[in-house]
């Protein structure tokens, strides 16, 4: 089965009732698949359904959502009858905008939970399989996992920037576009010295507000992985989980290995990829944007980080990015921005904006900040 990576999410095409197809994003992360595009309510033909409230993380209050009755889903080679799931009331996640392409949902344990899952980053296909049929790649290494919630959890050995190793409980969640995010660190261990405010990502509660840093190196089986970006999550955030754990484990380590999910036995095979010794690199312009407008070819400035080079010249919360080196963002994609904006310190980048209501050229210069 194809995918697409988009802005570090996996994204697949889905059939729900004989209608579509829908993208949705596949997401260890979440137990029940949820359908965040409330429009599809009507669409999909959905006999019953009733409200009930979901916390996560975010500043805001719990969400609500439908759960519908059994759904039939179906995907390139592959249905699946009597599939409940939870459609939102509001989309609290406008991932649509963050990818620049129509994004429906989220697609989670019921994926997981009776079938073999290899994920081959290298040419963007899934490969699904009885578990009983499964045939791991060539040298790779077991991880054991335990599934609980509806969640597979690992533990793996971080080692902080003062030299202090901590054993984590970490949830695989490979729908969390950053590398590794470390709950409750900023109260018991304080930041460390380099580090950025930033928006974390949106929960089903709203932003969730926190830090961006390194840590020195996570251990997951016999893989080290050094110099890592590590998000830190305000410690004053209202944090939901039915399991203890100490964090979580997002595509941005995930997609440099060959990955393969086997729930039924309780273990991830992990064959490192071409990207396994890349280094990490954060944003360097200070900017978040979106996609908006027909086809989702106009790029808006979301957040401006203080002190960042965007902040140095100037830019602002409703700027639009009209071109960048003369070149039309309306032929670019999202991830090609993201690319150049964290390609090298020091860089100069010509954009043109529409700022005050006037055309503006000016001179970004990356800064790196951590």
């Amino acid at each position: 089965m194809p995918f697409r990576i988009i802005r570090n999410m996996i994204v697949i095409k889905v059939r729900i009732n004989d209608k579509g197809p829908f993208n949705f994003i596949l997401d260890t992360g979440v137990g029940m698949m949820i359908i965040t595009d409330p429009t599809l309510v009507d669409s999909i033909n959905i006999a019953s359904k009733h409200i009930i409230k979901i916390p996560g993380l975010g500043e805001g209050d719990d969400a609500e959502a439908y759960i519908t009755s059994p759904l039939s889903v179906e995907m390139q080679g592959l249905v699946s009858n009597e599939v409940s799931a939870a459609i939102l009331k509001k989309d609290h996640f406008n991932l649509s905008n963050y990818a620049g392409i129509p994004i429906h949902g989220l697609l989670g344990y019921e994926f997981f939970s009776s079938l073999a899952v290899k994920i081959d980053f290298a040419d963007s296909t899934l490969s699904i399989c009885r578990p009983k049929d499964l045939h791991p790649y060539g040298k790779s290494f077991k991880i054991p996992l335990s599934i609980e919630d509806h969640k597979p959890y690992l533990h793996a050995n971080v080692t902080y920037p003062n030299g202090k190793q901590q054993d984590c409980k970490l949830v695989v969640d490979i729908g969390a576009g950053h590398p590794v995010s470390i709950e409750d660190l900023v109260k018991i261990n304080g930041l460390p010295p380099k580090y950025i405010a930033a928006n974390l990502g949106i929960g089903l509660n709203g932003p969730i507000n926190g830090y961006i840093s390194r840590i020195r190196s996570i251990s997951i089986g016999k893989f080290t992985i050094t110099d890592v970006l590590a998000s830190f999550p305000d410690s004053t955030e209202k944090i939901n989980t039915s399991v203890p754990r100490d964090g979580n484990l997002g595509i941005g380590i995930l997609k440099r290995f060959n990955v393969i999910f086997d729930y039924a036995d309780s273990v991830m095979y992990l064959k490192p990829g071409l990207l396994k010794d890349e280094p990490f690199e954060h944003d360097m312009s200070g900017l978040e944007y979106y996609a908006t407008g027909d086809d989702y070819q106009h790029v808006v400035i979301s957040r401006v980080e203080p002190g960042s080079a965007g902040d140095a010249v100037g830019l602002e919360r409703g700027d639009e990015i009209i071109s960048i080196n003369f070149k039309p963002v309306s032929k670019m994609n999202l991830e090609e921005i993201d690319a150049l904006f964290k390609s090298r310190d020091n860089r100069s980048i010509l954009l043109e904006v529409y700022h005050d209501n006037r055309y503006d050229n000016v001179i970004l210069t990356l800064k790196k900040r951590i």
